[in-house]
């Protein structure tokens, strides 16, 4: 992004002042009269995007070309460095895979502080990133700078879009006492630093850079020029300067610039020809080591104001695959991957270098203008296919995990919990037979029956498909397979029985159900039966083939199973419901906690009477990637023209509601109007299940308009003056105004992790969504969908300048199936149990073994957890206290050490140990 604030933070001197000094003053002596020279630090720079308006390997072509310059001119001009590579160890690797041989030079250069690394592998987005993300990015990034002799000690966030309130304890907990922003910083702080503190107390210095990080970019060559342009940026820095004693951070540098040749020449001859600047080539750590702490204001929270720069704050809505994609493979690493792999798998089995490839193609989508997708097509297809890439790692892992579970707990359907608190909860099995099982809801019946097929050998694949098509054979396979040669032809026997296949998904509601009759051999040990099948039909093409199929009755349910121990299982048995079923008829569902309707006028839905909930709002969007801006002429769409409501399942253990609601949407914006008509079926599904006070809501369209907005809206049991909504480690309160000042609109749109409360409602969604309190307080808008087809526009209504070169997009329009997942439960409720509920549900398996039927393999209580893996052999435990009140940690029969982010031993706990409120801890389990 570019690095500079295209206008002046202050006002302009007064009348009679002469930028560049007085005509007559000598150039020799100091034009302050009490004869102060003010310092000014010149740190070398260059601040790389690995991808963003062109491709990452466009980029890299041109960081070869930079380094390939840079390395050899530190390593032989004393004059050269210091030299800062963006704070960030991506740019390092993504060099050296071109260049190998550079790494000991590289290795040299860093340990002799000529090259300043790290202490990042990227530069993220604090928002649109797991809490999680936060920390292995800082992690690998130290681990890698290690290698070259040492990180930064320096949290430097030169660009990202907006600061996380937990980012102070962050990086504290990592040993770093410095943090470097620019965007967010509020008009409050009134000084180039302040002291930054997390809700937890944690307190860094922030070096503040009013007008971002390209303030000495493109220095002029001479001395005389150069104290010219000093004088031009000590005014603009205005008020931030409160004393000639006041040392000012120049960062030489912009996106992708390369090292400016004879700097330190420039600056010794600058300081011999005049007495009012004293310039100094340092490393941005050697600054700031001596920078003023005195009186310094003070911010606790995040940092989430336009004040002086622009937020670009519609990055958040901008590309909702993006955000879906990341929300799914965060989930699939951090809370099942991880989790079972080191609760059920020995430690010598640990997965460890698939996980970290993984988490590589994870955080090399965390930099900000790949996660925030204000980026190229080319780089929003690499981000999609990277999130795919590692979720498949998750979900491989997750495979794996359930197998060991399996194999050692009791026969049977099985519940596990990938989470630390018990729960209950509504999952899918396939269960043998017709008789339905008590407390059971039949989703499907397969009913027994024999078919067969005939043709000849070469028409054997043919045979298989149509008798999967027609629901012969479960998923394309059998549980029992027996070929004969007849003497005339090949006849093969199959036999499927749903209740035995072995089944791909996770055993969710989600997916197609776990099925959990006796194990056949399965199609592993069938495979010899097939080849043999297949063999004697390619010998015999001509001859006669028939393939007889026997069905065996199966039947797909939904039941309720539970509780289950916190990162623990228990087994499932048929019995009744042990709560209110689940009634659903005409427009309408009621599980004796919740009662759900839908307006047959508008298509809305009521909870507990609470009415309107759901209602879509579609309105022009002629901004871009990077900001909403609506057309000078907009119109707005906010009820269907039809609405129809069809009640597809009735209970007992889940009820859903269809509700299809036809819209006639603009087509796009042209000239500054919408205009055009495209008629849009909207499908919503509602769903209640027995003992849940959350109603799961499912919106699917095909979107074929252009350049808009479309938002669900809430309305609230009650107003409220502020929302709560999940980040990283924590909640924050925010009001319903958004501090402006600087150039664009104040939008009181903001990011939620996974939850946001109002009013008495909580709304949890899949991926960070954008929401915004509206209509004075009674509702909250949650955005489903923004879509635009510029990366950046020259001068939207809502913010006068440009945030990147004006490049048409695709991507962005987001045409084609659009799906949102959320759901909304009334007070009270724990919005972390209602997230882990919804998004993370309980996993299904078949027992094997004879272990017991229930139990727990790691007992933790009193605050949420954020990772459990292993690490050097033990586990290793990361959780966070989001509330006022201090908690007290349980890890019952467990002890071992406190450590920091680097691994740092803190202090020793038995069972227990305090938490601070808003505090983060690392705990190691001794084995």
């Amino acid at each position: 992004m570019p690095g500079r604030c295209q206008g002046r933070s202050e006002p302009l001197p007064a009348p009679g002042f002469v930028l560049g000094g007085c005509p007559e003053r000598s150039q020799s002596a100091s034009a302050y009269p009490w004869g102060m020279v003010r310092k000014v630090a010149v740190v070398a720079h260059t601040h790389w995007d690995r991808e963003w308006y062109v491709p990452f390997q466009s980029f890299r072509a041109t960081l070869v070309e930079v380094l390939d310059e840079l390395l050899p001119r530190l390593e032989s001009d004393p004059g050269a460095g210091p030299f800062l590579l963006d704070g960030q160890l991506a740019v390092i690797d993504d060099y050296l895979e071109v260049r190998p041989q550079a790494a000991d030079a590289i290795a040299r250069l860093t340990s002799a502080g000529r090259l300043t690394i790290g202490p990042w592998y990227v530069l993220m987005d604090e928002f649109l990133v797991s809490a999680e993300t936060i920390v292995r990015d800082l992690q690998m990034g130290l681990a890698a700078a290690a290698r070259f002799g040492g990180g930064s000690p320096v949290g430097y966030l030169p660009d990202m879009f907006g600061h996380v309130a937990q980012m102070p304890q962050i990086l504290r907990q990592a040993g770093i006492e410095h943090a470097v922003v620019w965007r967010g910083v509020p008009s409050a702080v009134d000084r180039t630093a302040f002291w930054w503190r997390s809700p937890d107390g944690s307190t860094v210095r922030a070096e503040y850079l009013p007008v971002g990080y390209g303030i000495g970019a493109h220095l002029p060559s001479e001395p005389a020029a150069l104290v010219r342009r000093m004088r031009a940026e000590e005014v603009e820095l205005g008020g931030f300067l409160r004393s000639p004693g006041d040392p000012i951070l120049l960062m030489n540098g912009t996106d992708h610039q390369t090292p400016q040749p004879g700097l330190a020449a420039l600056l010794a001859a600058a300081n011999d020809e005049q007495k009012d600047f004293e310039f100094e080539l340092v490393s941005l750590p050697e600054y700031l080591a001596s920078a003023p702490t005195d009186a310094l204001p003070a911010w606790t929270g995040e940092l989430r104001s336009g004040a002086r720069a622009n937020l670009l704050m519609g990055v958040v809505s901008n590309r909702v695959d993006v955000r879906v994609a990341a929300a799914r493979a965060e989930l699939t690493l951090e809370r099942r991957a991880e989790p079972l792999s080191a609760l059920w798998r020995p430690a010598d089995e640990w997965p460890g270098q698939l996980l970290a490839a993984a988490w590589r193609e994870m955080v090399h989508n965390a930099a900000h203008d790949s996660v925030c997708a204000c980026s190229a097509d080319e780089v929003g297809v690499a981000v999609l296919h990277r999130y795919a890439e590692a979720r498949a790692v998750g979900d491989a892992l997750a495979a794996e995990a359930q197998a060991a579970a399996a194999a050692q707990v009791g026969p049977g359907a099985v519940a596990l919990n990938p989470s630390a608190r018990p729960r209950s909860g509504v999952v899918e099995l396939v269960v043998p037979g017709s008789e339905l099982p008590a407390g059971a809801q039949v989703l499907e019946a397969i009913e027994a029956g024999t078919t067969e097929k005939t043709g000849t050998g070469r028409d054997l694949g043919r045979l298989l498909a149509e008798l999967t098509t027609e629901g012969w054979l479960h998923d394309g396979r059998a549980s029992a397979a027996t070929v004969t040669w007849t003497g005339d032809g090949v006849d093969l026997d199959l036999v499927s029985d749903a209740s035995t296949a072995r089944s791909r998904s996770r055993g969710n509601i989600d997916g197609p159900g776990t099925p959990i009759g006796p194990r056949p051999p399965g199609i592993a040990d069938n495979a010899s039966v097939m080849a043999e099948a297949y063999a004697q039909a390619g010998a015999n093409r001509d001859r006669p083939l028939r393939v007889r199929v026997t069905r065996r009755a199966s039947q797909r349910v939904a039941v309720r199973v539970g509780p289950v121990p916190g990162f623990g299982w228990a087994a499932w048995e048929p019995a009744p419901l042990a709560v209110d079923p689940v009634e659903g008829r005409d427009n309408w569902l009621d599980n004796g906690l919740i009662r759900v309707a839908v307006s047959p006028s508008d298509g809305t839905f009521s909870v507990n009477g609470l009415a309107g909930l759901g209602r879509l709002v579609d309105d022009g969007d002629e901004g871009d990637t990077y900001n909403y801006s609506p057309p000078v002429a907009d119109f707005v769409v906010d009820r269907p023209e039809a609405v129809e409501v069809t009640c597809v399942e009735h209970g007992p253990v889940r009820g859903r509601l269809r509700v299809l609601r036809r819209f006639r949407w603009p087509a796009a914006i042209v000239d500054g109007r919408r205009v055009g008509a495209e008629d849009v079926e909207v499908v919503t599904w509602l769903e209640v299940r027995a003992g849940d006070r959350a109603v799961r809501v499912e919106t699917t369209f095909d979107n074929r308009c252009r350049d808009h907005r479309l938002r669900a809206w809430f309305p609230l049991p009650s107003r409220t003056d502020h929302s709560v909504a999940e980040c990283a480690f924590g909640t924050v309160r925010r009001g319903l105004e958004a501090e402006g000042g600087y150039g664009e609109w104040p939008l009181p749109t903001f990011p939620a992790r996974r939850f946001v409360t109002a009013g008495g409602l909580t709304v949890t969604h899949e991926g960070v969504a954008e929401y915004e309190v509206v209509d004075n307080g009674w509702a909250v808008a949650v955005t489903v969908l923004r879509a635009t087809g510029m990366l950046s526009r020259p001068a939207p209504a809502y913010r006068p300048n440009a945030a990147g070169p004006p490049l048409p997009v695709e991507g962005p329009q987001m045409a084609g199936r659009v799906t949102s997942r959320l759901a909304v439960a009334l007070a009270p409720t724990d919005p972390y149990a209602l997230a882990d509920d919804v998004w993370l549900p309980l996993e299904v398996v078949v027992g094997t073994g004879d272990g017991p039927r229930s139990g727990s393999r790691l007992e933790v209580t009193g605050a949420e957890v954020s990772a459990l893996r292993h690490h050097d052999g033990g586990l290793e435990l990361r959780m966070f206290n989001p509330s006022d009140d201090t908690a007290v940690v349980g890890v019952a029969g467990r002890r071992g050490w406190l450590v920091d982010l680097q691994g740092r031993p803190l202090e020793a706990w038995d069972e227990s140990f305090v938490l601070r409120p808003w505090g983060l801890a690392t705990a190691r389990l001794d084995p």
